[in-house]
């Protein structure tokens, strides 16, 4: 395989419905859980909520730790602005994500797993009440012992971050807690817990299917397998698809924009924004594994074309950081008023369009003081809007 994509690709691993749920956890139940863990260990198949983090190694770590009980946690708190694949996968194929549940709890040594479901998908609940019921009926038949619950969250994007969701489940203010410990040793309830984005735990699902040489025969090298995309925005065709990683910021327009796009936010409001001339050398993938700029996503892909304004995009999204910010670190909290504020003092030429270079240096600041990715993130979308469209922040 080269580090190159020669030609978009659409995918179908994860939405294809021609399997058999029950045979495919039994022939994975039949195999050890050394043959398993390294299977998905070699398939390389690395977080799909954004932070990228080798799903092999997590659940391995999990199981090597000796304390009890032990914990699955699907992560559905789908808040990222632009996103909303992780709704259509769990409308269409469920029984992939609790599959892939009931795989980490066997290997792991769990006997609980919860769906923490963002609480404006609360529309979902009687059709994943049915599925859970098929679902436990096949845990029985394989003689695992194994029960899934649905969490429902209350609308705070800062629950989407992994130790704010175990504070909100254990009914306490959603709030980021320090690492370490991490989840594995230390998760829900001060137990170790598997926590796995909608997506990852369906592409395990595909490697139970497939198998890892399958799955790496897509994307590229340390950017294995395919990705579900929300493509939004300035293109003639929104909706969600399936691409392999690797891809250009470049491949991507050619195939969903309008013909006058002018710039890409990858990654939701804490992502990139990338502009016309650096599609070609940006890459959907992680960092530092690819030619020229890689960016990884939580799935996100909006597409803003000349008529928009880049300074109202920014207001926009520095509006819903200030907004759900937890509060819980000053960099974060008063970094995300002071942002807002300021941008819109350049615009009102109260402050010079030197105040901006500031305001760059607060987010440097928040990036390395902020306790979680929330205000960390910020400076990702502030710092690629200023740096290409400061024109567009002065006049």
């Amino acid at each position: 395989m080269t580090t190159k994509i020669k030609q978009l690709k659409r995918i179908d691993l994860i939405f294809n419905h021609e399997d058999d749920c029950k045979e495919i956890l039994k022939k994975s139940f039949d195999r050890t859980n050394e043959e398993v863990i390294n299977e998905m260990v070699n398939s390389g198949l690395k977080g799909r909520g954004g932070a990228g983090f080798p799903t092999g190694l997590k659940w391995k770590l999990t199981a090597e730790v000796k304390d009890s009980p032990k914990y699955v946690i699907c992560n559905a708190d789908e808040g990222e602005p632009g996103t909303f694949k992780d709704r259509e996968i769990l409308t269409r194929v469920p029984h992939k994500v609790l599959a892939g549940m009931a795989m980490c709890a066997k290997i792991i040594g769990s006997r609980q797993g919860y769906i923490y479901l963002r609480g404006e998908y609360k529309f979902l609940v009687p059709q994943l009440r049915e599925e859970l019921r098929k679902f436990h009926q096949i845990m029985d038949e394989l003689n695992l012992d194994f029960e899934v619950d649905i969490f429902l969250g209350s609308g705070a994007y800062i629950c989407g971050e992994e130790s704010a969701l175990f504070e909100s489940m254990e009914g306490k203010r959603g709030e980021p807690r320090n690492k370490p410990p991490f989840p594995t040793e230390c998760g829900y309830l001060n137990k170790p817990t598997v926590i796995n984005n909608v997506e990852t735990l369906a592409h395990s699902y595909t490697i139970m299917k497939y198998g890892a040489k399958k799955f790496r025969e897509l994307g590229v090298k340390d950017s294995w397998g395919s990705k579900v995309f929300s493509v939004s925005g300035d293109t003639p065709i929104p909706g969600i698809y399936e691409l392999e990683l690797g891809m250009s910021v470049q491949d991507f327009v050619d195939d969903f924009g309008d013909g006058d796009t002018k710039a890409v936010q990858v990654g939701g409001a804490s992502g990139f924004l990338v502009p016309r001339k650096r599609f070609a050398k940006s890459h959907i993938g992680y960092q530092g594994k690819l030619t020229g700029v890689s960016l990884p996503t939580g799935g996100s892909m909006m597409i803003f074309n000349s008529s928009r304004s880049m300074y109202n995009v920014l207001d926009n999204y520095l509006d819903f950081f200030q907004e759900e910010s937890c509060g819980q670190c000053t960099p974060c909290r008063v970094g995300c008023q002071q942002l807002l504020k300021g941008i819109k003092a350049v615009k009102r030429g109260e402050k010079p369009a030197a105040y901006l270079d500031k305001l760059l240096k607060l987010t440097d600041t928040m990036r390395l003081t902020a306790k979680c990715g929330l205000g960390q993130s910020v400076a990702n979308s502030f710092s690629s809007i200023v740096e290409n469209f400061r024109e567009e922040m002065i006049y």
